[in-house]
């Protein structure tokens, strides 16, 4: 996954609009951030989750997710191809 497929996915959901945050990249919904691109320069995007989800996220696919202490989990760059992408779950854990 590049930058460019992490920000086509997250402005398909529904009422997402990408903003910047600290000069870089983020999308929110209803006025809460739910995922950026802040650490895009290292290869990664980042989700803010619950740690429910990011334990969930990071059980299910380890090769992909990095743990991030306090919530947020980073997606890391990968040629694995899902047929869903997780934004959809950061999405709704922040309306």
């Amino acid at each position: 996954m590049t930058s460019a497929d992490f920000r086509r996915i997250a402005l398909s959901l529904e009422g997402v609009e990408e903003y910047s945050h600290a000069g870089l990249p983020a999308f929110r919904v209803g006025g809460r951030k739910f995922a950026s691109l802040a650490s895009q320069a290292g290869g990664y995007g980042n989700l803010m989750l619950t740690l429910e989800q990011q334990a969930a996220f990071v059980e299910e696919a380890p090769e992909i997710f990095l743990p991030i202490p306090g919530g947020n989990c980073e997606l890391i760059r990968t040629q694995r191809q899902a047929e869903k992408p997780p934004c959809g779950g950061a999405q709704r854990s922040n309306r």
